[in-house]
Order: structure tokens, then sequence, then C-alpha cells
């Protein structure tokens, strides 16, 4: 690495990963070791999973207060978000220093997103929907396809099981921001069931700031009003025969800023259905057959004029058969997947099109005595940029049940858009999907009461689709450039993690040092930092939890040519929870405590000094 951080800095910090159990090593209870599904698709304990990967639990969800999705992300060791204004406004979500577009999103195992954009509608999510979230760092093609170079977020809502249960929430805010949800789920006989409505409001405040352009710039507030509704539903007609269907539905209406004398408007809507079938052929030979479908409709009104209003809708439907044998403690998959993309666009006609792609892939994960390995391979094939071969393969060694060192090497592409196809004086129909190959090592460490971790990882991405002046392309007509295969990008970094127990206390910390970097110019990629941390601490006594967050960001570029500053910034959060009564707790957070005025993007404004308390009910 070049700039944020050397090689010899990199394994300095390994070492001295390795050291530090050491001096924290005591008996302690039981390993905390929670069940993920996302890194391979199929359940394991998060000590067999050699992917860099981290869950959000409910627990953690409840008690950080997050008012989005984007501010319980934003926490995440890896993570970097951007935002042109509140949480109703548009935003981005980088992994690892990987472009926006360059993740995969998931929803109960759906793929969400706009074909158009590639990227994921984050301010349209609910979080009063969500159970608990994994999040799966590096390359993922191999598991789900195009657009997995930086990582994969998959999102689980509530699922129903036991006693009949009832949990209700309301609390309000700054900004007149008002919350309310209310969720029913359990079981009955072979019946599984859950459901989640809830509803969002806030006055808000202008998302842009004075020194923006005339084209931008409005002082009116910019609120938002989100209401959803979510649901899961399974009936096992015999033992290891199940049948099932999930859905999410999500509408935000949203205010935003594009210039004096008219009050911009945008209305989202997120809907996702699917219906499976789990069925277990023999005691060690399960599959789960799936079809989904999943809208991302959005209409912009921002002028009094027609061409200042629109309508884009991506309908993405997804049939998934996958198959897991278990072989001894070993564990084949093989997996078959038809994927359809349509979009059809108001105002912008060339884009109205669709594409789809086949999909073919196995993975072998193992287990013996100290050693793990895993493998897999896939093949896509587009009907619009032909196929495309994705492999990893990763080794883990365990030094004793509580210390694992792991290596992998993985590769990965992303499709480009249907903009950066079809859009009419920027698209190229010609241009080809970005690869990306990505080698990293990690260490963890937990003994259920020290958990310690570093990952050092090289992600090389080839043909970056970039906007291009003047365009290459001889047959192009355009006069401000076209997206175009033309740069490399090196995503290098160092992430170190740790959380302890003392007593009462609970501390955690994580800390990226990271040079995302577009090759081809020797710059810094926009709106990314060198380098980030986020350190929490809290203290619990009896029913009453009270803790601080402490967020660090170093300095970004607003412009790929890196010559607008976003300044570093470090904000001051207080929460505390308190529960009065056997289902009853409040809580209460104060975000931004110094009043911190800073930027995530050039002269849109984020949240001041700010509150928000509420009141929880959940049957135990």
């Amino acid at each position: 690495m070049t700039h944020a951080v050397s090689r010899h800095a990199a394994l300095t910090s390994l070492a001295l990963a390795i050291a530090a159990p050491a001096a924290f090593a005591q008996t302690t209870p039981d390993t905390f070791d929670p069940v993920v599904v996302t890194a391979n698709r199929y359940p394991q304990h998060l000590s067999e999973v050699l992917s860099d990967t981290v869950t959000i639990s409910s627990e953690e969800i409840a008690r950080s207060g997050a008012g989005s999705l984007i501010d319980l992300l934003q926490k995440q060791r890896g993570i970097e978000v951007t935002r042109n204004g509140g949480p109703g406004t548009a935003s981005s979500v980088f992994i690892r220093g990987a472009n926006s577009n360059q993740n995969i999103v998931l929803v109960d195992g759906v793929r969400i997103g706009s074909s158009t954009l590639g990227t994921a509608n984050w301010s349209a999510l609910p979080l009063s929907s969500i159970d608990h979230v994994e999040i799966v760092y590096g390359p993922a093609s191999t598991m789900y396809g195009a657009d997995a170079i930086g990582g994969v977020i998959q999102i689980f809502t509530k699922k129903g099981d036991g006693p009949a249960r009832f949990s209700a929430f309301a609390g309000y805010g700054s900004y007149n921001t008002r919350q309310a949800e209310a969720s029913v789920a359990g079981s009955a006989s072979n019946f599984n069931y859950s459901l989640t409505a809830g509803k969002e409001k806030s006055d808000g405040f202008s998302a842009s700031k004075l020194g923006a352009s005339s084209f931008t710039y409005n002082p009116d507030k910019d609120g938002y009003d989100k209401q959803s509704a979510s649901g899961q539903f399974s009936y096992q007609m015999a033992k290891g025969q199940e049948v099932g269907l999930v859905f999410l539905n999500s509408q935000l209406k949203a205010q935003y800023d594009a210039g004096p004398g008219y009050d911009a408007r945008s209305n989202q809507k997120l809907e996702n259905v699917s219906v499976f079938t789990k069925n277990q052929f023999l005691p060690n030979w399960t599959s789960e057959l799936r079809y989904a479908e999943a809208r991302d409709k959005s209409g912009d009104d921002s002028s009094a004029a027609s061409y200042g209003k629109s309508e884009i809708d991506t309908k993405q439907t997804d049939i998934t058969w996958q198959h897991d044998i278990r072989i001894g403690s070993d564990n084949l998959q093989l997996l078959a997947d038809y994927r359809n993309e349509d979009v059809t666009s108001s105002s912008t006609p060339e884009v109205s099109r669709g594409r789809n792609t086949k999909s073919y892939a196995a993975s072998y994960n193992m287990v013996r005595g100290e050693h793990l390995v895993s493998i897999s391979a896939r093949n896509d094939d587009n009907s619009k940029f032909g196929s495309h071969n994705t492999g990893s393969v990763a080794y883990g060694y365990r030094f004793s049940n509580t210390l694992r060192a792991n290596a992998s090497y993985g590769t990965s592409f992303r499709a480009p858009t249907f903009n950066e196809l079809f859009y009419p004086g920027y698209g190229l129909a010609s241009n080809k999907p970005e690869t990306g190959r990505n080698a990293e090592i990690g260490l963890h460490y937990n003994d259920g009461v020290s958990q310690l971790s570093a990952s050092y990882y090289h992600n090389k991405v080839t043909d970056l689709i970039v906007n291009t002046t003047p365009c290459p392309d001889p047959t192009f007509n355009g006069a401000f450039g076209c997206a175009y295969n033309v740069n490399k990008a090196l995503l290098e970094g160092l992430t170190l993690a740790g959380s302890r127990k003392f007593g009462a206390f609970n501390v955690s910390g994580n800390i990226d040092l990271q040079d995302p970097r577009d090759e081809t110019k020797d710059k810094q990629l926009q709106r990314r930092a060198k380098k980030h941390a986020t350190f929490n601490a809290d203290y619990t006594a009896g029913q009453l939890t009270a803790g601080t967050e402490w967020q660090l960001s170093d300095k970004r570029f607003d412009d790929a040519a890196n010559k607008t500053t976003l300044g570093g910034y470090g904000l001051l959060n207080l929460y505390t929870t308190y529960q009065f009564a056997r289902d009853w707790s409040v809580l209460a957070r104060w975000n931004n405590i110094t009043n911190k005025n800073y930027e995530l993007a050039r002269f849109y404004a984020t949240p001041r000094s700010n509150l928000f308390v509420g009141v929880r009910y959940g049957m135990k």
C-alpha cells in the first residue's frame, strides 16, 4: 500500500492481534458464537465462517436507538455512508471503500435495488421491520452473482415462533420526528406467523446548505413520511417439509432541494414478495426452491415543468433452487438461479429495457480438526454481456478454541447498470463488467469476554466504469463524455475491531485504515476517508443501561479530481434504556451532543444536536 497504510504497519497490527489475547485470557463463559447464513447461504456458526462477517442483533438495534438503517450501518466497521440531507434523502453505503453500486443488498434472501442506478434505496428501508442484519465483507460473487465486489448486506425481517407475543413502540424527537410500530408473532401448531407495521414522519431540516449552487439551494424544511408493513408465514406440512411466504412493503414520501421556488418531492416504493418450499429429501440432503419479485419504484417531482417529473420502475424476478448435501461434517452446495430485470422509465424510454441472467454455482465447505476450507465457483450467463466466471478459495487454521487465522482469494464482478449501457448522451451498449480480485488475511479471537479481530485486504478492480471526457468511442454522440471501461482501482486496507466486558461495563471499538484509490488517476475515491473509527462504552446497573458512542472520520474529497475537501469530523452520542416494568422500557438518545457542523456530501446538511425518546412494550 502506497498511501494510507503500509504493509509493515498491517503486519505489525496483525502480530499485535495475536499477542493481545494472551493479555486478556481468563476463565470465561461459553464463546459467543451466533448462527449466520449469508456468507455461505446456509446456517453456520460464526466460528466456522471464513468470510469476514458481522452480525447486528435485534437487541443491539433496540439498544442503539438508531433512527434509520443508515445510522445503524454507519457505526459498523468497514462501512462509510453519504446522504444528501436528512433521513428521507438519497443515501449511499460504501463497504471497504467499494462504490455503492459494488455491493449487494438482500432482504430475507431477496435481492433489491435499482437496475438504472445499481444501488439499493436505503432511505425507504424501514428499521421497524428489521430483526437483525448480517454484513459479509469482501467479494461474494460466487454466492450471489454480479455486483458483490465490496460485500453483501442482508436484512432479516422479524420471524414468528413460539407462543404468541405482541410488541409496540412509540417515540418523539427533534425536528418534530414521530415514530410508531407494532408487531405480532408466534406459532400455532405447525403454522408460524409474524406481522409488523410501522409509521415514521418528520418535518426535517433543509437538505441543502447556503453556498450550494442556485440550481440546488432551497432554505425550506425537507421532511419525510414513511409507512411500512412486513410479514412472514410458514407451514410445516411434515417433518422436513415446509412452505412459506415473506413480504415487505414500504412507501417513502420525501422532500428534497432542487432549487428555490419549488418544493421538490419524491415518492419511493419498495415491494418485495417471495414464496418458498423447503424439503428434506434425505437425512443429509435439503432443498429450497424460491420464487421472488422485488420492485423499486421511484417518482420525482423537481419542477413545475413537465420535464421535472419522472417515474422509474425496476422489477427483478428471481427463481432459485438450492441444494445442500451433508457429507459427514462437510457441506456440498449446488445452486441454479434465473434472474430477470425489467426497467420502465416515463422520462427516458431508452432505458426501458430488460435483461436476464442464468447462473450455476457449487461450493464445498469442510472442517478437519483445526483446519477449515471453503471452495466455490460460479458461472453467470447474461443476455447482454455474456458469460462470466468467478471463484474463491479460503483456508482457516485454529490455534486454539479461541484464536483462528484465515486467508482467502476470490474474484468478483459488477454488471453495468442500465444507465451506463443505454442512457442517452452517457451510456454505451458496449460497456463490459468491472472485475475484482481480492486477497486477504485475518485473525479472530473470541473467548466470550474479549473479542478481537484484524483483517488486511487487497482488492484490485479493473475495467472501472467512469465518466470519461472526451468519450473514447468514436460512435458516441454526446458533448459531456460517456460511461466507459477505462480506470483501475485498488481497495486496500486494514480493519481492527475489539470488544471487552469489564463486569457491568462493555467497551468496543473498530478502526479502519484504508486507501480506496483510483489507480489510473492516482486519486482517492470520492467521499471515502483513509481513516474512520467508532468507539462505544456502556454500563448496566439492574434495569438501567447507559452508554456513549464516538464516531470519527478523516477528511474526504467530494469530487473525483480531489479538489473539493470534506473536512474530518467526530460525533459524540449518548443513549440510555430503562426497563421500568416487566414488559415496558423507555429509551432516550442524544445525538451529536457537541452540535458538530459536518458534511457527508458537499453543501448538504446533516443533523445537528438532536434528541429522541421512546417507549417500548414487549411481551416476555
